[in-house]
């Protein structure tokens, strides 16, 4: 063994793992408030420690040597047993403090996070909780890269939610998908069923997420290919083109938690319904500031019950 070579910096390490996760020096610099040449001249640092080549030029980006590659996964179990020795830190402690970050998609945000941020707030008061909506794929993707703590995703039928190593999963709760159709008059008023719904518009959530893929494949099971008019990943303004008469789409229960439908909700074949999950880095799971925020999660979910939906005005 060379006595005198540098020891392997933890720091610099980190960044280059999250080369590995992220792709680019400038999605590296961006996630950790770095310029892009202060972490290339780190990474130049480490390479000199470790007495071998880490990165190669490919084209305008680099690439991981697989010597790097050895680095980047002995990084993963250093940050993951520096993690578990936090967790277990904070566990010792009288009550929960620090700050949790929590990534959440719209309708959850909206039903579900200002009960649990209420009650977060009366049982453990020196904790502090920041939430971003994001949406499930990418969160649970930031969650694994540390961006995130705890994520509130949600899984559709036929379209699972993706698993990612290190991340646990533990189920909130569940809600059924109708069909909203409006209450009015508008083009697509009186549709009363997916098989009725082949000749009016549609509003849905862009391409590449569940809840789309979802609705698409409702459509074509009932045999005709969707006239999507609106795309919009809000589902306020989804509810206001439904209300409108300008279109219909699927949308789950929890979006009229505490509210009365202001449209015609209408059971399609299956009853399908739409698991909401949490998500933390199974290191810190057993953290007092994650397990905090479960609970509170949970609390409010426990209260959660479908709504009822208006009298179909053409029955």
């Amino acid at each position: 063994m060379n006595r005198g070579r540098p020891v392997l910096d933890v720091r610099r390490l980190r960044l280059l793992r999250e080369l590995h996760v992220r792709g680019t020096l400038a999605a590296v610099a961006a996630a950790l408030h770095l310029s892009p040449s202060a972490v290339s001249q780190q990474l130049a640092l480490l390479e000199k420690e470790a007495g071998v080549e880490l990165l190669r030029k490919v084209g305008r980006g680099v690439q991981l040597t697989p010597q790097a590659e050895i680095l980047v996964a002995h990084a993963d179990g250093l940050l993951r047993h520096l993690e578990q020795a936090e967790t277990e830190l904070a566990a010792s402690l009288e009550r929960a403090t620090g700050t949790v970050r929590v990534a959440v998609f719209q309708s959850a945000a909206l039903a579900l996070v200002p009960d649990m941020l209420g009650l977060v707030a009366r049982d453990h008061p020196a904790l502090r909780v920041t939430v971003t909506q994001r949406e499930p794929e990418s969160a649970l993707t930031e969650t694994w890269a540390r961006d995130f703590d705890l994520v509130v995703a949600e899984q559709y039928p036929g379209h699972a939610a993706p698993h990612l190593p290190g991340l646990d999963r533990v189920e909130l709760m569940s809600d059924t998908i109708r069909l909203a159709t409006p209450l009015g008059d508008g083009p697509a008023s009186g549709t009363t069923s997916i098989a009725q719904a082949r000749h009016v518009s549609w509003v849905m959530e862009p391409p590449g997420v569940a809840s789309r893929h979802h609705a698409e494949q409702a459509c074509r099971v009932a045999g005709f290919e969707p006239d999507v008019r609106f795309e919009t990943a809000d589902l306020q303004a989804q509810i206001r083109l439904v209300e409108s008469g300008n279109a219909v789409a699927l949308l789950p229960d929890l979006l009229w938690l505490g509210r009365v439908p202001t449209v015609a909700l209408h059971d399609v074949p299956g009853r399908p319904r739409r698991t909401i999950f949490t998500a933390a880095r199974t290191a810190s799971a057993a953290h007092p500031a994650v397990v905090a925020c479960r609970e509170a999660l949970a609390a409010v979910a426990a209260l959660v019950h479908a709504p009822a939906a208006p009298a179909d005005p053409s029955a």
